[in-house]
């Protein structure tokens, strides 16, 4: 199944943007219409807040027990597996993704993530505390109205990480889903619906950042923020934020190191920095983009690396077996091929790729590739690419590697590849990411706190720390 016209979802109901006004969103597989959208405008935007507003100040939502919340976003999540199939091929089709990565991973894990935090919300920490004459308390109430704007890559199971924790703690949502990819977040609607989510609960707005997005992150009602995307929007959300003084969180780029020492397990950093920088075309905030190999392995490592991407089989991304699918516009393939080019112009070198996909002149495909002989101060290893192309750094030493690592203006995440446990855990302790993998990559417990340092973001999600961001703390005292 696939949407042909996507509405906003504003107090339980889909409805058509008050202009009237649409935008179509674009299969970049073949670059032919896949749906027609509202196009929201500021007005539709404060409808939806001011929606969320009295929902929360109605506090059917705010004040239902919490174990009454947790059975809501359970079903959700029920209801999220049984439509997987209807989802991933939605997600796949916006995206350009491959068909197993959103039936595989992507889906399934939007639905861990509602009920995770479903579950988890009934056993947030209040805290308590006794003295002779008085008695303390502290509670963690809903903020209220928070917004979500969420990127074009990953974009349903984004939404549902952000979204479950917030809707967990007891407030209203506002989401904003890129205009690239907005169609299966629509689609929760639906679900939210089905599963008895009380109207206004959740409100979902499609249209322009520059319209909707600064409407949503500078009302007064608005009481959290948060934001996943690129560094320079980042900034604009917080400047916009300070002027309602709305506590922000912000993931944003990387740019990440990813570490292969002499005495790794070669084949297992291969695989793993194979899938570090091509799953999902290489647009992944956390991918392991600049490759930093001991010279003393470095020739042996890039032919092994090379002979692996051989194998990537780039296509349909509706084909079972297809690896590696088309970029989300032809905007950013050109912007792919650019930066390709300005590598090559610094004196990188061209291992693989560098060049669009013979046989599919339609769409966004572009192939995955490797340069190598690069210096850390070249663009292509400084600024975020956010595709299929990776840059090979050679290093002498665990000292040269930790500081080429960490000579970037991005801090998100990292990874390490070493057999030596206690090299192992004193390089990562001295990298400057929010995250870092030791012989693996993406694993997630979500339990753990989420978020990067530097240009790639403020502020952590995850576990208690979602729940202490989408809360406010009260501390209630009484003399005894």
């Amino acid at each position: 199944m696939i949407l042909k016209n996507a509405q906003l979802f504003i107090n339980g109901e889909y409805t058509d943007a008050i202009s009237g006004e649409t935008f179509d969103t674009i299969d970049p597989s073949t670059n032919q219409k896949l749906a027609t959208v509202a196009n929201a405008s500021e007005q539709d935007v404060q409808r939806a807040i001011e929606v969320a507003q009295r929902t929360f100040e109605s506090g059917v939502w705010s004040e239902m027990p919490v174990e009454e919340r947790a059975k809501i976003l359970c079903k959700m999540s029920d209801l999220v597996m049984e439509r997987v199939e209807d989802l991933a091929l939605v997600e796949t089709m916006d995206v350009g993704k491959p068909i197993k990565e959103s039936k595989g991973f992507d889906i399934p894990r939007s639905a861990s993530n509602l009920r995770f935090f479903a579950e988890m919300a009934k056993y947030v920490h209040h805290e308590h505390y006794e003295q002779t004459r008085h008695m303390s308390y502290s509670k963690y109430a809903p903020a209220g109205v928070t917004s979500l704007i969420i990127p074009w890559n990953l974009p349903f199971m984004q939404m549902t990480w952000k979204a479950s924790a917030a809707l967990a703690a007891g407030n209203t949502v506002l989401v904003k889903p890129a205009s690239y990819t907005p169609l299966s977040a629509v689609m929760l609607g639906e679900i939210a619906n089905e599963a008895g989510l009380p109207p206004g609960v959740l409100n979902i707005v499609t249209g322009p950042g520059g319209t909707v997005g600064t409407a949503m992150t500078t009302h007064p009602h608005v009481r959290r923020i948060s934001f996943v995307g690129e560094s320079s929007t980042g900034k604009t959300v917080m400047r916009n934020a300070a002027s309602q003084l709305i506590p922000v969180s912000l993931e944003l780029g990387g740019k990440s190191a990813n570490i292969v020492f002499e005495d790794a397990d070669l084949d297992e950093a291969v695989a793993g920095s194979l899938e570090a920088i091509f799953r999902n075309q290489g647009e992944i905030c956390l991918a392991g983009s600049r490759l930093l190999v001991q010279e003393s392995i470095y020739d042996t490592f890039l032919t092994k690396f090379v002979e692996a991407v051989k194998g990537i089989k780039v296509g349909n991304p509706l084909d079972e077996e297809t690896d590696m699918g088309a970029l989300v516009s032809k905007s950013h393939l050109e912007t792919v091929e650019n930066y390709v080019q300005i590598g090559l112009n610094e004196g990188a070198k061209l291992a693989i790729g560098g060049k669009r996909v013979e046989g599919l002149p339609e769409g966004n495909f572009y192939e995955p590739t490797v340069l190598y002989d690069v210096d850390n101060k070249m663009r292509v290893a400084q600024e975020e690419i956010f595709g299929p192309v990776l840059v090979v750094i050679p290093f002498k030493t665990e000292e040269e590697a930790i500081r080429i690592a960490n000579d970037s203006i991005y801090g998100l995440a990292g990874v390490v590849w070493t057999n030596d446990l206690r090299r192992a855990h004193r390089v990562a302790s001295r990298i400057n990411s929010g995250l870092l993998w030791i012989n693996c990559w993406y694993y997630r417990d979500l339990r753990t706190p989420f978020g990067g340092s530097k240009a790639s973001g403020i502020g952590r999600e995850g576990g208690r720390h979602s729940f202490e961001f989408y809360t406010e703390a009260k501390t209630i005292t009484m003399k005894l």
